[in-house]
């Protein structure tokens, strides 16, 4: 990526943290970046100390590029360090889950009944023939038995692979068949939008294609019991067929279990677990994560990123079909004793004021949700954040994209009440945990910039030829643009692509020779405030000049008329390519201006960032295509713009937008 930012401006603004955040954080000064920065390893050795090892380890890191392990001869079991430990402490009755289903239902489990039912789910897998190394596929709504089973898994030393409850069947049938998976534990359903999603069914016809490794399905009833039939939620859904010999009641094979079950130690190096990304090539990648480095980085940042104190009810609104869910439901928090809510359906259902009221009712203090949410919540107006006290929250942060900026002023103001701090976190499914953060009590932070890498972090920008051009602390070298790269190895790293180490060396360690790369470029500005600026596939190269999707999309949500927009580049005869977008509108403006509306919004552009990045197109529009964990396809929107058929629709929410779209597009072009 070439530096062609000419007349381009990005957020100016800094917030400190507030004082009285700061005096209480836990993380006040720079003696943390210090350590990691004179011993890094034994930075990443001090904090695995925080964690119950069974035996210790005699070799903290063996590095053979691309192939790390990390606490090499340790043994230790993640389970127990994120339960049993807790319960030994004397935590027992504090609250660990708050389980809040969409028809409203509720369930608060302390840790002592986390263990109980952990250990029950635990022996069930194992009266099934499940023990250390075996695969086992979650494919369940975001109930408490989800990260449960997951933890079930990790007492025994199976490995579990969650598929996210909204993959169709042939995702599913894909993923189970990769992982060789021995035992499928699925739902009759689960809700969303106030209607059933036919888990089962779907895990049927998941089957139906062929997966012979599969012994037992697994069926947890969600629907059936104590939900009652309203309008909003009907019983009409279908249960898929039951298959004699192979499928059973979660009932019969985890309620009559014995809540005792020792914890199998597990080597550092273990997998825990498998968790599936998309790929280039159209077949995801299995990204394999360990044990103990993996869970060292979870904890570790888990406690400096968000704060946690005991007394906190954090809120991670993501499913753990994903690694959010994973790192910072399951494994991150628990580690450190936290309380958290779960939440498994739709941010609008029955009312658009769903999260605001989930956050009143349960007094939440820390919120980690996506940008793409916080940006639909823009849409919907701000009245609805305003009806309800959101008075308990102390933190918020975000995940999943860049954050626009004022999508970020949105959401420190008016749901934080602009005393909140913001952490805008960087990371992967790859990396494991963050990597670049600020941390809530020290840094000052820019609306849109994920501020600086985190303590242990070798993260810095690299040219195309592999070259190191991060700005070291103090030169001022003014903004540098580049691949974002990291050059040293970190203990929650991907243990490498299940089955496929040589696509592991290709896809992440190919184009920067020695360093870690997967798609994602970034600027440094001349506070050393890092910005990242989407993959690097979405850099639009008009007319010889690299701009960034992610920054142009900035500047349309600048406006205040744009709730979200999504910007892609299409082919151009002239220019090479040219710059398309399509935004949604903020509550109280109307489509039927948008003829004047498309031409302030592409003045707008020109203005904020240069006449060369002013949109060639501006697509006012009812709705984005998205996946199902809420990214923007820009991929869909490149196909029509372009007018090729369109590829893959399988992982999207909604179907019908994409094709809306296409519609709308051809109606103007025509």
């Amino acid at each position: 990526m070439n530096d062609n930012r000419q007349g381009r401006i990005f957020e100016k603004r800094v917030f400190p943290p507030p004082a009285d955040f700061a005096a209480r954080a836990n993380v006040r000064d720079r003696s943390l970046y210090e350590e990691a920065d004179r011993d890094r390893i034994a930075f990443w050795e001090s904090w695995a100390r925080k964690l119950h090892w069974e035996e210790p380890w005699h070799t903290p890191l063996v590095w053979e590029n691309p192939f790390a392990q990390w606490f090499v001869g340790g043994k230790l079991n993640a389970c127990y360090n994120c339960v049993d430990r807790h319960v030994e402490a004397g935590l027992g009755d504090k609250t660990a889950f708050i389980s809040e289903g969409e028809p409203g239902d509720v369930r608060h489990f302390t840790y002592q009944q986390v263990q109980d039912e952990v250990s029950r789910i635990a022996n069930g897998l194992k009266s099934l023939g499940v023990g250390k190394g075996d695969r086992v596929c979650l494919y369940l709504p975001m109930v408490a038995e989800l990260p449960m089973a997951m933890l079930a898994c990790a007492r025994i030393g199976a490995i579990h692979s969650v598929v996210f409850g909204g993959f169709a069947a042939e995702s599913l049938h894909e993923r189970i068949n990769d992982a060789g998976a021995k035992v499928l534990l699925t739902a009759d359903g689960g809700w969303r939008k106030g209607h059933v999603v036919e888990l089962k069914r779907i895990a049927d016809e998941a089957l139906e294609l062929g997966c012979p490794t599969i012994e037992k399905v697994v069926v947890l009833d969600r629907i059936t019991p104590g939900i009652t039939a309203t309008a909003d939620h009907p019983r009409d859904y279908d249960p898929g067929v039951w298959t004699e010999g192979r499928d059973l009641s979660w009932a019969e094979v985890v309620k009559t279990q014995s809540t005792e079950c020792p914890c199998v130690p597990m080597d550092a190096e273990d997998p825990l677990f498998i968790l599936y990304t998309s790929g280039s090539t159209g077949h995801p990648k299995g990204i394999v994560h360990s044990t103990g480095g993996y869970l060292t980085q979870a904890a570790m940042t888990a406690y400096t990123v968000f704060d946690l104190k005991p007394e906190d009810v954090f809120w991670c609104t993501a499913d753990c079909g994903w690694i959010t869910g994973h790192s910072y439901v399951t494994y991150g928090p628990m580690a450190n004793a936290a309380t958290q809510v779960l939440y498994e359906g739709a941010p609008d259902s029955p009312g658009r004021d769903r999260f605001w009221e989930i956050i009143e009712k349960h007094s939440v203090t820390i919120l980690y949700t996506a940008p793409t949410t916080i940006r639909t919540f823009m849409k919907w107006g701000d009245e609805l954040v305003q009806s309800h006290d959101l008075s308990s929250l102390r933190l918020l942060g975000s995940v999943g994209e860049p954050i626009n900026p004022e999508a970020w002023m949105w959401y420190r103001d008016l749901v934080g009440g602009g005393r909140c701090p913001v952490v805008d976190t960087y990371w992967q499914t790859e990396t494991g945990a963050v990597v670049v953060s600020p941390l809530p009590g020290l840094s000052a932070t820019k609306p849109g910039s994920a501020t600086q890498p985190m303590p242990g972090m070798a993260v810095g920008i690299f040219a195309e030829d592999g070259r190191d051009i991060t700005p070291y602390p103090g030169s001022s070298p003014g903004e540098v643009t580049g691949l974002l790269g990291i050059s040293e190895p970190w203990p929650s790293m991907l243990r490498g692509i299940w089955g496929d180490p040589e696509r592991y060396k290709a896809t992440y360690w190919g184009r920067l020779e020695g360093t870690y790369f997967a798609g994602d470029g970034a600027m440094v500005d001349e506070d050393g405030c890092f910005w990242l600026l989407g993959r690097v596939d979405d850099v639009i190269i008009v007319a010889g000049h690299n701009i960034s999707s992610m920054e142009v999309e900035s500047a349309l949500v600048d406006h205040v008329s744009v709730a979200e927009a999504a910007v892609i580049g299409r082919a151009h005869e002239v220019k090479g390519q040219a710059i398309s977008a399509f935004v949604l509108l903020r509550a109280g403006y109307d489509a039927a201006d948008s003829d004047q509306l498309v031409a302030l919004l592409k003045e707008h552009v020109a203005h904020k960032i240069g006449p060369i990045a002013r949109p060639e197109e501006v697509f006012v529009c009812a709705d984005l295509p998205k996946t199902r964990s809420g990214k923007i396809m820009r991929r869909l929107l490149r196909d029509i713009a372009e007018g090729r058929a369109l590829g893959d629709t399988t992982t999207l929410a909604d179907r019908a937008v994409v094709f809306s779209l296409q519609h709308q597009y051809e109606s103007t072009e025509g």
